[in-house]
């Protein structure tokens, strides 16, 4: 069986002080009994289950929740001191006391419950049940006071140990950073220098691509410069060539007129005639070289390139000259 004990103050005499006990076998729900002291006086009484539901169907409250609401008024006491008022009235003729109980709401209360308490004939029998009570609550609570030491003491031993442990884990911890970090900078070194190594490899790749390049587009360009040259000396040739034909006199007729001929004295300058009379014989013997291999040409049918291009340049100055004198 469960009891509790607390202390109240009736609502009708706040200074006096009544002792109450609330026992019960499984829960307050199945019935509980009550006994009310004032150290002097003595009353009994018991609560049915039937009287619990009767209680709360009249007050029209769900019974769990009515079950609660007394478990707060008289059991829990002064936690629960101001929400909750009890009245004591005692009938000394019939040896009865009506004891009430009720909830405090903002603008009034409600019953929860009252009921009649018959006298006890001996309270003293009842004073000593209470203290006992009380003296066994109280070794109850040393009991369990010395036991909840102990376990601090154990506690607080297992604390120091942990803090030991923990100071040994953050060395060994600061240890092993450090010990990680000197690794990470060698790593890092050696990733560093693999970079700049790639870097180089990867520039000098890059200016070997830009060269070749270059030395490709300057090869191209070179190329194309020495076809343009060739195209231009082929046509260059060519027209030389058919300009010598239209405006040469045959073969014969040049030989006879070159040899034969004398010096024209034209009405040209002085200082043309004066270049003209030094550079006379140099001009003679370059077109009579020219006869001879005009006339090896006229003989041999197959063109001859080194023989026209060594003769091209000449060619073009007597011509040049020719057309300067006439």
């Amino acid at each position: 069986m469960e009891k509790t004990l607390i202390r109240i103050h009736p609502v009708s005499d706040p200074e006096a002080v009544y002792f109450l006990q609330v026992s019960w076998e499984k829960d307050v729900s199945s019935g509980f009994g009550i006994i009310l002291t004032d150290g002097e006086r003595a009353w009994t009484g018991t609560v049915s289950e039937a009287e619990i539901s009767r209680e709360a169907a009249d007050m029209e409250m769900n019974r769990e929740k009515y079950v609660e609401e007394l478990k707060k008024a008289l059991i829990l006491g002064e936690e629960s001191a101001g929400k909750y008022n009890f009245t004591v009235s005692v009938d000394e003729e019939n040896a009865q006391c009506h004891f009430s109980y009720e909830r405090n709401l903002r603008d009034g209360s409600f019953r929860l419950g009252s009921l009649k308490l018959q006298k006890v004939p001996c309270p003293a029998d009842v004073v000593r049940e209470l203290i006992g009570y009380c003296l066994d609550c109280l070794g109850g609570l040393q009991v369990k006071n010395e036991h909840l030491q102990k376990e601090n003491e154990r506690l607080f031993c297992d604390l120091s140990d942990v803090e030991k442990r923990l100071e040994k884990c953050v060395e060994a911890k600061e240890e092993l950073e450090g010990d990680l970090y000197n690794r990470f900078v060698l790593v890092l070194n050696e990733k560093k220098m693999k970079i700049r190594n790639l870097q180089k490899l990867l520039n000098e790749a890059k200016e070997s691509a830009v060269d070749t390049h270059c030395a490709r587009d300057s090869i191209a360009t070179t190329q194309m410069a020495t076809e343009k040259e060739n195209d231009y000396d082929g046509s260059t040739e060519e027209e030389s060539e058919n300009l010598i034909q239209s405006s040469l006199p045959s073969a014969p007729e040049r030989r006879d007129s070159l040899l034969g001929s004398p010096d024209v004295i034209g009405t040209a300058p002085r200082r043309k005639r004066r270049q003209r009379t030094v550079n006379s014989a140099g001009t003679e013997a370059k077109i009579a070289t020219y006869e001879t291999e005009m006339l090896a040409k006229e003989n041999d049918p197959t063109p001859r390139p080194e023989l026209m291009s060594s003769t091209r340049g000449e060619l073009i100055a007597v011509i040049c000259k020719k057309g300067s004198a006439t």
